[in-house]
């Protein structure tokens, strides 16, 4: 995909941002430099910071309160990159509530919400307002996830039979699971390989998980809607210099394994390996496992991690939409109601036992 650089663009989005902290300005004001966005106001509880960031980053207006900006400036989206309050609840959640209610689009860093029941809230304010709310699941952005989604759906591949992912994240004592505070890092960690899962394996039916109580690292086994069973292995103890994911997908006589977030290997089907006879690893190219990962040493935009990570294709996919006056098809509320379905599953099951999820469509 050729990308056009901010100035670029001849119809852009005017918005606002709230949130000046360290994330945002690694990953997110940066993005926004290959996008269609006249960023005209930045928000921050603190003014000092926020009038930094906008000197940075080009806004001409400053606030430490998000319903002043609201009420004074005419945006039409706005991006939020906050916190969680002091109990564990996510402040992001009524600030998009509340700018859907001034009749803006809402991009939003996960997570959307701790609960259902702010989802649901936010799906009631999109029906009344006509406008959306699109959470940042970089990991359905990313160029390697997009090239396993196209894999996986070729004829050539044949039905999704299993899917595996692993993740390093350390989930707490069962007792310890009705603390906001204390789930905090799993609800904001789970976002990422439950994104992955649902963006390749679609609704998840069933699980049941093992939990390691030194590490508090799990194995959870998954079946999909789809008939296709999964794993997901959240890997806390690995070491700090370990990459960090691993996906693989396991067709009908093929699979597709992504190493690291950058290399995809595909190994096709077609190759008959008669056992006991054959003298040589190296079969026909027509067979032969494909390869993509990227090169380091060209200054291209594909070696920035704005673009490999997923960041700068959900923030184009969002004003995409936008501009059109559509609705996103990635980084759904509905989305995001998996994921919440999934967090809940591990804060109240006991390890070893096997739930159903339900189905939510937040319609």
């Amino acid at each position: 995909m050729q990308i056009r650089y901010q100035f670029e663009h001849e119809r852009r989005l005017r918005c606002g941002f709230v949130g000046a902290g360290g994330h945002s300005f690694r990953n997110i004001y940066p993005s926004l430099l290959y996008a269609p966005v006249d960023l005209r106001a930045v928000c921050d509880l603190d003014a000092s910071r926020a009038a930094e960031y906008a000197r940075m980053f080009g806004a001409g207006a400053v606030y430490s309160d998000h319903l002043e900006m609201l009420r004074s400036e005419e945006l039409d989206a706005v991006f939020l990159v906050t916190a969680y309050d002091q109990d564990g609840d996510v402040q992001a959640t009524s600030i998009a509530e509340q700018c859907l209610r001034a009749g803006l689009n809402v991009w939003m860093e996960k997570p959307t919400a701790s609960s259902l029941g702010g989802l649901e809230r936010l799906r009631a304010a999109e029906r009344e307002t006509g406008r959306f709310v699109m959470t940042g699941l970089k990991k359905m952005f990313t160029p390697a996830m997009e090239k396993v989604k196209s894999i996986i759906t070729s004829e050539e591949f044949g039905f999704p039979t299993s899917l595996f992912v692993r993740y390093p994240q350390d989930l707490p004592p069962l007792e310890e699971r009705n603390d906001p505070v204390r789930m905090l890092w799993f609800l904001d960690h789970i976002y990422h390989p439950a994104a992955i899962l649902g963006f390749l394996g679609g609704p998840i039916t069933r699980m049941s998980y093992e939990w390691e109580p030194r590490s508090g690292a799990t194995v959870t086994n998954l079946l999909f809607a789809s008939g296709a069973v999964g794993a997901l292995h959240l890997t806390a103890g690995q070491a700090g210099t370990s990459p960090l994911e691993r996906v693989e997908v396991v067709g009908q006589g093929a699979n597709v394994v992504v190493e690291n977030g950058v290399r995809v290997v595909y190994y096709r089907p077609g190759a008959d390996r008669g056992y006991g006879r054959e003298s040589s690893f190296v079969v026909d190219d027509a067979v032969a496992p494909l390869l993509w990962e990227p090169e380091f040493s060209l200054g291209q935009l594909y070696n920035k991690n704005l673009f490999y990570l997923g960041y700068v294709p959900e923030i184009l996919h969002f004003c995409a939409n936008a501009l059109a006056g559509t609705f996103p098809q990635k980084g759904t509320l509905a989305d995001a109601a998996r994921i919440i379905v999934l967090y809940d599953a591990y804060r109240t099951t006991p390890p070893g036992v096997t739930v159903s999820l339900p189905t939510v469509t937040l319609d």
